[in-house]
C-alpha cells in the first residue's frame, strides 16, 4: 500500500511515511490511533512514554520516525526520518 503524499490521505496510521507495523503498534500502545492524533502529538512526549517499565528508552531513530510523522500530518513534505536526527539531538540536549 503507497504511503501518504499529503496529510489529509492518511487514513490510518500506517499511511503515514516512516510509520511501518512496528511504529504504528508502539504508537496504539500509548493511545495514538489515528493520524488526527499523530498531528496533535507531542512527539518527545510520546517517545518518553514508550519506556518500559525498567525505564529503558527505544532507540533514539523512534524519536526522528515520531518526529518526520509529526511534521509531515502538519502539512510538511514526506522526508526520511533520518533528516530529523539534528532536531531530535537538539531536543533531547535540552532536556539535560
Amino acid at each position: 500500500m503507497p504511503k501518504a503524499i499529503h496529510a489529509e490521505q492518511a487514513r490510518v496510521l500506517t499511511d503515514i511515511p516512516n510509520i511501518g507495523k512496528a511504529m504504528a503498534a508502539d504508537l496504539r500502545g500509548i493511545g495514538i490511533t489515528t493520524p488526527q492524533q499523530v498531528r496533535e502529538m507531542d512527539p518527545l512526549e510520546s517517545f518518553e512514554q514508550l519506556r518500559g517499565p525498567m525505564g529503558q528508552r527505544h532507540d533514539p531513530c523512534v524519536l526522528d520516525a515520531f518526529l518526520a510523522a509529526h511534521d509531515f500530518m502538519n502539512g510538511g513534505p514526506s522526508q526520511p526520518w533520518w533528516n530529523f536526527t539534528a532536531r531530535r539531538k537538539a531536543l533531547l540536549a535540552q532536556q539535560h
